[in-house]
C-alpha cells in the first residue's frame, strides 16, 4: 500500500490505524490497538503466518552448474503482513511530502533510523483480495461465517 498520502493529513495527533482495503479479516482492531499501545512502539504491523506450496520441483544449483539439492514440492512458511497497521504521529517524520512511498519502504526507513517496530501476531480468519480467486473465497467465507465478521450484527 501507498504511505505517501500520510503527510498530507495535518491533525494526526495521537495514536492512528491504517489499514489496507483489500482484506477479510476477523481481527479485533482494539485489541490490536490496546496492544500498540502498551508496546512503546512508533508503529505496530499486524502479522499472520502464511504458507507457500511450490508445485514444482525446486533444484538448489551453484554457479558451477552443480546440483546440490532436490526439495520435491516443498512448502514454506512465512509471517506476513496482513496490511494492517498502527503508528503513532512521529511517523510522519519519515514521510516525504508529495513523493510516492510504499509502506515496506517506510517501515525500512524507520528501522534503520532505530525506531521501534513491532509485531502483533493474529491466528484468525485473514484474507487477502488481490487475486480473483482469493476474493471468490472471501465472498463465500463471508456468507457463510457471516457472525465472525460482523459479530453486532
Amino acid at each position: 500500500g501507498t504511505a505517501g498520502p500520510l503527510a498530507l493529513i495535518k491533525s494526526l495527533d495521537s495514536s492512528f490505524l491504517v489499514t489496507n482495503g483489500d482484506i477479510l479479516t476477523t481481527l479485533d482492531l482494539k485489541e490490536l490497538v490496546a496492544f500498540h499501545k502498551s508496546q512503546g512502539g512508533i508503529a505496530t504491523i499486524a502479522v499472520h503466518q502464511r504458507q507457500v506450496k511450490v508445485d514444482l520441483g525446486v533444484v538448489q544449483w551453484s554457479a558451477n552448474n552443480t546440483i546440490s539439492g532436490y526439495i520435491e514440492k516443498p512448502v514454506y512458511d512465512y509471517t506476513v503482513s496482513m496490511g494492517i497497521y498502527v503508528f503513532e504521529p512521529e511517523v510522519k517524520k519519515y514521510i516525504p511530502i508529495n513523493m510516492y512511498l510504499d509502506f515496506p519502504e517506510l517501515v525500512l526507513k524507520m528501522l534503520e533510523a532505530g525506531e521501534k517496530i513491532v509485531g502483533y501476531a493474529f491466528e484468525g480468519y485473514w484474507m487477502d483480495l488481490g487475486r480473483p480467486d482469493d476474493y471468490a473465497q472471501a465472498a463465500d467465507d463471508f456468507v457463510s461465517m457471516r457472525k465472525k465478521f460482523l459479530p453486532e450484527e
